[in-house]
């Protein structure tokens, strides 16, 4: 798409017989989008957008009034067992399909476009995880944060504000964060008044707009990665205040904050204190630490940022990847073994399954350590695959 330019539309809008009035507040509110960036795309209205993506204008309609069921299929994948013992689930929301193409139009013409803080290190253009890892490598002290149900904390209205900033008009900017949302069940973290509606329902000015209780960011939505960063900018702003006051470096990978120094001054004791400030900055965004998962690693002990070693000058692969490759490889290669008993020994339904599965490890391997992925990639092909995975 080329950048919007307004002297087409005077021209087409002319041919038409359009008011001047509404031609002049039509260019108005376009180069309100295109003065915070040229390439962001102008949408004035909801059936404008239903041009712009080809998604039926009464089909969005209906996601934006919330007056159809729940447009999202919800699964639960079981997530790696706690030190306690108990068992949590992730939940996965993966939109219908009309509205799975709006949400892949918004992100790729609108929040692709949008900047966010540059402590952000995940879901941008270019992003890799060796490179979010990069800037703790060689630290003395690594501190570790969590953020709860990252997604599931980012209300609409947080969304709103990201589309009011990108210069979209408010019932535009509303339009879109109802699309990129949803209304899930009343749980604990939405039973606060945060979460609901204070106006009266019948003061809205578009009465089927108005809904009781406001929708969040789902997990499993395409937009959902890249609208969270663009909420997290002033979050992300005062962390980097809060961090460089400790002459820290810091940075996001989606709900992963890490923090680290080489400091040689640097202790346990100013340690405490920042994580006290980084939990107060959540809370004022509506954010909760995950308490248990909160780490401290001194000097000496091992660093492990994002999965990756960060104890030398570059990231690493761990030894456990390593030996787990092994593993694999051992029998993937065995002739009494091989790719079919070993997929149904390691719980995958299917050789096509785990062959995909080893070879997205060996992608991700190659961007740590390229040789040592080339290396496994190599193997990995060299398996006798059946023809019929």
């Amino acid at each position: 798409m080329t950048d919007w330019k307004p002297q087409p539309y005077r021209r087409a809008a002319e041919d038409l017989g359009i008011s001047k009035a509404v031609l002049d507040a039509s260019i108005a509110a376009s180069l309100a989008v295109v003065d915070v960036n040229p390439s962001l795309p102008p949408i004035l209205t909801l059936k404008h957008l239903s041009h712009l993506s080809g998604v039926p204008y009464q089909d969005l309609r209906l996601i934006v009034s919330r007056e159809n069921a729940d447009p999202y299929k919800i699964f639960r994948i079981r997530k790696r067992p706690r030190r306690d013992g108990l068992t949590q689930f992730r939940v996965i929301c993966i939109p219908e399909v009309k509205l799975a193409e709006v949400q892949q139009w918004i992100a790729r013409k609108v929040l692709a476009h949008g900047r966010p803080h540059s402590a952000s290190t995940a879901f941008a253009p270019g992003s890799r995880l060796v490179d979010a890892v990069q800037p703790h490598c060689g630290s003395r002290w690594i501190i570790k944060v969590d953020v709860r149900r990252f997604f599931e904390s980012v209300s609409e209205i947080a969304a709103y504000r990201v589309f009011r900033r990108l210069g979209y008009q408010p019932l535009m900017s509303l339009e879109l964060a109802r699309l990129c949302t949803r209304v899930g069940p009343i749980t604990k973290l939405r039973r606060t008044r945060h979460w609901t509606r204070v106006a009266p329902l019948d003061a809205a000015t578009i009465r089927s707009y108005a809904v009781r209780h406001l929708g969040h960011l789902p997990q499993g939505a395409s937009t959902s990665p890249m609208l969270a960063n663009l909420v997290m900018c002033d979050a992300d702003a005062e962390l980097t205040k809060a961090a460089e006051s400790f002459h820290l470096i810091y940075t996001r990978y989606a709900d992963d904050l890490t923090f680290s120094t080489r400091n040689a001054a640097f202790d346990r004791s100013a340690a405490v204190t920042l994580i006290k400030q980084v939990y107060r900055v959540l809370g004022r965004f509506g954010l909760e630490p995950n308490l248990a998962k909160t780490q401290v690693v001194p000097p000496r002990a091992r660093k492990i940022v994002l999965g990756l070693l960060a104890d030398q000058d570059v990231p690493r692969l761990t030894r456990e990847f390593k030996k787990k490759m092994r593993m694999h490889l051992y029998y993937l290669e065995r002739a009494d073994v091989g790719p079919v008993r070993h997929a149904q020994q390691r719980g995958f339904s299917a050789v096509a399954g785990l062959r995909n599965h080893l070879l997205g490890l060996a992608a991700y391997a190659s961007q740590v350590e390229p040789m040592y992925g080339a290396e496994l990639r190599k193997r990995l092909m060299a398996v006798s695959w059946p023809i019929v995975y």
